[in-house]
């Protein structure tokens, strides 16, 4: 039986690509490589968002080629789309698939018969992540994506409806849905319909949240121009399905950076978006991602962004410093920001990052949450989980009214205290899911 193995490097989106091509090789009669134990195939799924995806797609490579020197290694993945010439001279590729569109089809060219509608299984986690949207429109200043995964496609919603039923059946509790622009989803199919007949995110939320079974969505990064009310609508009437936590990109809170990052609204309709989150959800968790020392950047801006922080009042920031991405047009750009004051600001920006999200924490201390099971905790004999607010939560399994905790639970608990890692809660009685 041939052995296999796999990579990912980069994203959500990367992470279901790469499960998607492992069940078609599954099915072929692959197995798992097991450890140190050589493959016949490996497969690498790469990123470029920065150069440094690109360096560590390289390494990853050459690192394969050496422990597994008879493989064929065949590279999908944005780096692959982006320079599949450079990605062809490394040692033991084999092949480069340079359009992840193609990916049925190359299963179908290798021998596979059932090409899989959809994944079966996430690996050994507890949640499961679903692709429901490909390529990005937007003309970002600083981002390579759209040049590697341009063209818009959304899946029918009948094809992630049996894919979502089929992971629940098969014991996954939590479904995060995600795509390369998730608020782009059906955008381009309703071009030429009428409006009554638009596929949007939020219909294909409405639809699943009808599926049986006990299982919680969660939403991967949106953009705030893609909150519409409809949306928050069915984020609203659906609490017990969907988790009231939603990832949007700011960027900067600087209006004058966010034009020449190309963004496509002022902070302050950034911060009108959040609050109407706020008003209308049940005490949400609002995330970000927050680009530090963009080309221009003045202490200014940097305050800017530091003030909008301060009024959402973020459970959680993504922080990280520009970096240039050789064919974007942020790369080009004058007034570059030496790295001492990229590295400062990234500083500053965890502090006060910190501070919001110990003060979200404290804001759910007596609240009930819905926490799934995913590991030991580090300390006790408790379990640690992740509550439908994205907060980390440590469980004490003694204090359980019906019988052991279980990884891959999903259940009430009372929040009774918050650490520096986490929160700390106690498991209801009634709210144990099998």
């Amino acid at each position: 039986m041939p052995r296999l193995k796999t990579l990912t490097l980069g994203c959500k989106v990367n992470q279901y690509e790469t499960q998607f091509v492992r069940e078609g090789l599954l099915s072929l009669g692959y197995r798992d490589a097991v450890g140190d134990e050589p493959a016949d195939l490996c497969i690498v799924n790469t990123c470029t968002v920065t150069g440094e995806g690109d360096a560590k797609s390289r390494q990853a490579i050459r690192r394969l080629h050496r422990r597994n020197p008879t493989a064929r290694i065949v590279v999908m993945g944005c780096y692959a789309t982006r320079a599949p010439e450079e990605i062809a001279a490394l040692p033991g590729v084999a092949e480069v698939i340079t359009d992840k569109r193609e990916l049925p089809d190359w299963l179908k060219r290798i021998g596979v018969v059932d090409v899989p509608d959809g994944i079966s299984e996430f690996g050994g986690r507890h949640r499961a992540y679903v692709k429901v949207q490909d390529g990005c429109l937007l003309r970002c200043s600083y981002c390579i994506i759209p040049l590697v995964r341009p063209v818009p496609h959304s899946r029918d919603p009948e094809s992630i409806e049996r894919e979502v039923a089929r992971l629940v059946e098969r014991g996954y509790r939590e479904i995060v849905l995600t795509g390369v622009h998730l608020g782009h989803y059906g955008v381009e199919s309703n071009r030429r319909k009428p409006k009554s007949q638009w596929l949007r995110l939020s219909h294909l939320l409405e639809r699943l949240v009808e599926l049986p079974g006990e299982f919680r969505l969660r939403l991967s990064s949106i953009e705030a121009t893609e909150v519409t009310r409809e949306l928050i609508d069915i984020l609203a009437a659906r609490p017990d399905r969907i988790c009231p936590h939603i990832h949007l990109c700011m960027q900067s809170g600087s209006d004058r950076v966010l034009r020449r990052m190309r963004r496509r609204w002022s902070a302050r309709m950034f911060v009108d978006r959040c609050r109407l989150l706020q008003e209308r959800l049940d005490h949400p968790a609002l995330t970000t991602d927050w680009m530090v020392g963009f080309p221009g950047e003045t202490e200014e801006d940097f305050d800017a962004s530091c003030q909008v922080a301060r009024q959402v009042g973020f459970a959680k920031c993504h922080i990280f410093p520009f970096s240039p991405r050789r064919g974007t047009p942020a790369a080009e750009m004058t007034g570059q920001i030496s790295g001492d004051v990229k590295r400062d600001r990234a500083a500053r920006a965890a502090a006060l990052e910190r501070r919001l999200r110990e003060s979200y924490w404290d804001s759910l201390v007596g609240r009930r949450v819905q926490v799934l099971l995913e590991g030991p905790a580090r300390e006790g004999s408790g379990l640690v989980g992740t509550c439908c607010r994205y907060a980390p939560v440590v469980v004490e399994s003694e204090t359980l009214h019906h019988g052991p905790l279980q990884l891959g639970q999903l259940m009430e608990a009372a929040v009774v205290g918050r650490g520096a890692d986490g929160l700390r809660g106690h498991p209801l009685p009634e709210g144990v899911v099998p």
